[in-house]
């Protein structure tokens, strides 16, 4: 039996397995089960034939964004609205075949947006191109997940099912838990605290799956099945996601309004340039980047030339973006900006810095 028939077989029983305390147990099994099929089958062929056309692009600018969603959404037509790249646009299916990059100009920071083959039922176990665009998916900062706002919640199910089956967490953080493999001493298993929907006896079970014998399993949360499976895997990629709803011309005001009040959400009309401004705030806010700005002794700050890091970035980053040698000639920061306490502040390396801060650096 093939690993798409056991998927299949493990499926169908979870399916039919009613959920209560009984068979709790019995179902976190399946899962952990299912996980380890999928992630077979996610590995590449170990056959050395001929290689096809490259589909990966290689990473460039502050940050990279990824536009994922079904055939004819308006993935192709927003890549050229954004940046000045033009990507082929027609009323047919499947017209853009390869990832298509572009560079979207926005706040000093070049954004890398992708354009990827739509998206079909089933790319997760390898239909269509649907591997090779998710693969480009979990290098991304951040995801736009495409939809037509006509049949938006139907195409946002499907689209979620199919990334959470590669691995890819939208909108969620890892779970607090430590997990190590070791060489002896058995399962050392240690929650700070209550578990409400797992026990040690299915954690040990789960590990026995994976054939881990000897490891320390520490668990600061109340994780769930899957969370805990995805903590043991270590393979899974957690990205921020922004649903944008595309056609919106063609939906009533109140249609709308309920679409662009729930949780990362934006409502967009390509073809009528609607709320692309927006749209581009948006994708700013959720990829968090920082700009700096450098100043010298004397001199006015360079306001046309900004530093883009990511969030939480620290001084220490700074002098690294600057010059691989800068850190350890640092002598001390001087701070003018949000960050500050007063201005201006003297810091020094592990001061973490906000957006639009100027800072000048004193070497010893």
């Amino acid at each position: 039996m093939g690993i798409l028939e056991k998927i299949k077989d493990i499926e169908a029983e979870m399916a039919r397995t009613q959920k209560n305390k009984a068979t709790e147990h019995h179902l976190g099994m399946l899962k952990a089960k299912l996980a380890k099929l999928r992630q077979q089958l996610l590995e590449p062929p170990k056959s050395s034939g001929k290689t096809g056309e490259g589909f990966e692009v290689l990473k460039s600018g502050d940050a990279r964004v990824a536009l994922i969603g079904f055939p004819s959404v308006g993935k192709s037509t927003i890549l050229t609205c954004l940046t000045e790249t033009e990507s082929q646009a027609a009323a047919y299916e499947f017209t853009t075949l390869t990832c298509i990059p572009g560079v979207i100009q926005y706040h000093g920071a070049r954004i890398q947006l992708l354009d990827t083959p739509g998206i079909i039922e089933g790319a997760s176990q390898g239909r269509g191109r649907g591997r090779q665009v998710i693969s480009v998916a979990r290098t991304a900062d951040l995801i736009l997940m495409m939809l037509d706002a006509n049949k938006g919640e139907v195409q946002k199910r499907l689209l979620e099912e199919e990334l959470e089956a590669i691995g890819i967490r939208l909108n969620s953080q890892p779970p607090n838990i430590y997990f190590k493999t070791k060489s002896a001493g058995g399962v050392n298993f240690t929650a700070t605290c209550a578990l409400t929907k797992i026990t040690e006896k299915l954690a040990k079970s789960i590990l026995h799956e994976y054939k881990i014998f000897n490891c320390d399993l520490v668990i600061r949360c109340d994780p769930t099945v899957d969370e805990l499976i995805d903590a043991i895997e270590g393979r899974r990629s957690y990205i921020r996601c922004l649903y944008v709803y595309n056609k919106i011309d063609q939906l009533s005001i109140e249609e709308i309004d309920k679409i662009a009040r729930r949780p990362n959400s934006v409502v967009i009309s390509c073809n009528m340039n609607l709320n692309l401004d927006f749209l581009l705030e948006k994708i700013w806010e959720y990829l968090a980047l920082v700009r700096v700005y450098t100043k010298k002794r004397g001199e006015a700050p360079d306001f046309n030339d900004a530093v883009i890091l990511r969030g939480g970035a620290t001084m220490e980053d700074v002098c690294r973006y600057l010059h691989k040698e800068l850190a350890s000639q640092f002598k001390y920061g001087i701070v003018w900006g949000v960050s500050a306490k007063h201005c201006p502040q003297r810091v020094g390396l592990s001061h973490s810095l906000e957006d639009e801060d100027v800072i000048q650096i004193v070497k010893k």
